[in-house]
């Protein structure tokens, strides 16, 4: 029997598998206050084990290429039961050199995440539809990342913080199970009905399908539009890591909140990102109705979420601790609002045989400026604060859309 609508299952599916991502690598974050007492582990030390996760996930080109070359499904396959497994390993680790040394490995496996997703949209996908098709695959990144904190305090509270990331890894071999079950390429799914498949070849631009002969990564880094994505990201993705590793830590520290606070709040700067991965792709279909061209109509909406990052930099200087949730909320909404964008623009300019191996190479930049920046954190945070941290994700953001005005062209070189 053939499904309608099969193409929004698929990217459901992958959605639900970057839910399960990033409710594994946002675990350690949660269970960051009780982990850092109970195993003695600074601040200082908790810098260098977030920084060994975002080392390793900078060879998302790896998992790219493995992607493009052994196929999506069962590539993703073997990543997500290696992050699984690597996760559940961190209940048993007693010292921080080992919780070093595992987030590296599960840096490695999930650096699939983003390269998958991004794959799976221009295999499935229209050009007009991929604005809002990665809009909901990104809904996995900031929805896994707000069940965290309430599922992880749970565990904490009624076990210990070992079984968090024992139960976090456990529904990742789960959802495995359903991958290989349910997905296929639109070309071999069986469930696929004619109509369908014409709708997304229609739809598909004729100079970036395969071509047979791959690009390497030498010549990709020689082209304009790689580092019109590229170095967008290395300024933006700073402040997503921020939510995402630090916020508990700040909520602790400066907020005086404790746990069961943090299990009723942290999870709402993830709830705007939520919202933020559906106004993005909107403010694109809008702005194409307005006569904008696509690639134009995405930096507009890049813009746009960079103007409203600006509320971050108010974090430091409110009073009121809610009111500086609300700031991290919107930050959180702002950061999706442009983040979906820029990552979905590798499918809009690279060949469907290169788009797993770009956006893995894009994301390898993401993750060095959230890298240099979680370091500078866990480094100066003692002696500065977070206030200064706040302000400059405000400025990066701006930098990073003048970038991509500047650099991006519509067609490939």
């Amino acid at each position: 029997m053939k499904i309608r609508g099969l193409r929004w299952w698929m990217i459901a599916l992958v959605m639900l598998g970057a839910v399960i991502n990033y409710l594994t690598r946002s675990t350690l974050a949660v269970a960051a206050p009780t982990l850092l007492h109970e195993l003695q582990i600074s601040t200082q030390e908790y810098s260098y084990i977030t920084a060994a996760f975002q080392g390793a996930i900078m060879l998302q080109p790896l998992c790219g290429y493995v992607l493009d070359v052994i196929g999506l499904k069962f590539g993703f396959a073997m990543f997500a039961t290696a992050w699984s497994l690597i996760c559940m390993a961190h209940g048993y680790a007693t010292n921080w050199h080992t919780l070093a040394v595992l987030r590296g490995l599960l840096g490695l496996a999930e650096g699939s995440a983003n390269p998958a997703g991004m794959k799976t949209v221009a295999e499935w996908f229209p050009a007009r539809e991929r604005g809002m098709a990665g809009g909901i695959f990104n809904i996995g990144a900031s929805f896994g990342s707000m069940l965290a904190p309430p599922l992880v305090v749970w565990a904490i509270l009624h076990y210990n913080w070992q079984s968090a990331f024992v139960i976090t890894g456990a529904l990742g071999l789960i959802w495995v199970a359903l991958w290989l079950l349910l997905y296929d390429a639109p070309a071999r799914h069986r469930r696929l009905s004619a109509e369908e498949a014409r709708h997304i070849a229609a739809g598909q631009e004729p100079h970036l399908q395969a071509s047979g002969t791959r690009r390497s990564i030498v010549s990709i880094l020689k082209l304009r539009n790689f580092w019109g994505i590229a170095l967008p990201r290395f300024l933006a993705d700073p402040a997503w890591g921020t939510l995402s590793f630090w916020v508990p830590l700040y909520l602790t520290t400066v907020r005086h909140f404790d746990l069961a606070q943090i299990a009723m709040f942290a999870w709402l700067p993830f709830l705007g990102a939520d919202l933020g991965c559906f106004f993005g792709p909107m403010v694109v279909l809008a702005l194409q109705k307005r006569g904008v061209r696509l690639i134009n109509a995405r930096r507009g909406a890049f813009t746009l979420g960079a103007c409203m990052m600006m509320g971050v930099a108010f974090v430091g200087y409110v009073d009121n601790p809610y009111a500086a949730i609300a700031l991290l909320s919107l930050a959180g909404f702002a950061h999706q609002t442009l983040s979906v964008t820029v990552i979905t623009m590798s499918s809009d300019l690279f060949r469907r045989d290169e788009v797993a191996t770009v956006a893995g190479m894009c994301g390898t930049f993401g993750n060095l400026g959230l890298l240099l920046f979680s370091l500078l954190i866990g480094g100066l945070m003692a002696s500065v604060g977070y206030t200064p941290f706040f302000v400059t994700l405000a400025v990066l953001d701006l930098v990073a859309a003048a970038l991509l005005w500047i650099l991006v062209r519509e067609k490939t070189a």
